[in-house]
């Protein structure tokens, strides 16, 4: 909780340190989930090698797209420009560009993806199946990090805790636990694995 002659946007080292430190901790520990779900799906990726190439690119855009949004609105509320209420209309603004810029990577990669099977002679998954995969395990993901960045953002500024120290390692690690489990169920459905 923040103090009395503390501010949230205060930059002291030793008050960032104890907030991040058990936080890392935590997070350390959680993200341990999404190398076990890697681990598990060795044998689709194996089967399906262009996926392999999928993964942290999927991971990482759905992450990027959670951090964007956070620091968005940490830098709103910093300003008094921002109380995160559902009628506020900035607010969803930003949520649809998360999701334009999703549509538009996700669509990218599958596409990129695709070409890469081609050349390299492999060309075990189609296009549509690769869009489907793309598209159907992406825009969750990016559901995941739209809700894990609002909420993160919202608790901690309730909490009185800087979101700018926070929000960003808390919403990464949603979206890469959450997303391999969302990428991996999505690739077996439609590959039927």
């Amino acid at each position: 909780m923040i103090g009395s002659n503390e501010s949230l946007g205060s930059w002291q080292a030793n008050r960032i340190v104890r907030h991040m430190a058990p936080l890392l901790i935590a997070l350390s520990m959680i993200v341990l989930i999404a190398g076990v779900t890697l681990e598990d799906a060795r044998g689709l990726l194996a089967e399906y090698g262009i996926l392999a190439v999928m993964v942290p690119t999927m991971i990482a855009a759905g992450g990027n797209l959670g951090a964007i949004l956070s620091a968005r609105l940490s830098t709103r509320l910093h300003l008094g420009l921002a109380d995160l209420r559902v009628r506020d209309r900035t607010l969803w603004a930003n949520v649809a560009a998360i999701y334009a810029l999703g549509l538009t990577l996700f669509v990218a990669l599958a596409v990129g993806a695709y070409t890469i099977s081609r050349l390299t002679g492999d060309p075990a998954v189609t296009l549509f199946e690769l869009l489907t995969i793309a598209l159907g395990s992406g825009l969750a993901i990016v559901s995941i990090a739209v809700v894990a960045s609002i909420t993160a953002t919202w608790a901690s500024y309730r909490l009185g805790v800087d979101p700018d120290d926070v929000t960003i390692p808390v919403v990464t690690n949603v979206v890469d636990v959450l997303g391999m489990l969302v990428f991996v169920a999505v690739s077996s459905a439609v590959l039927g694995f």
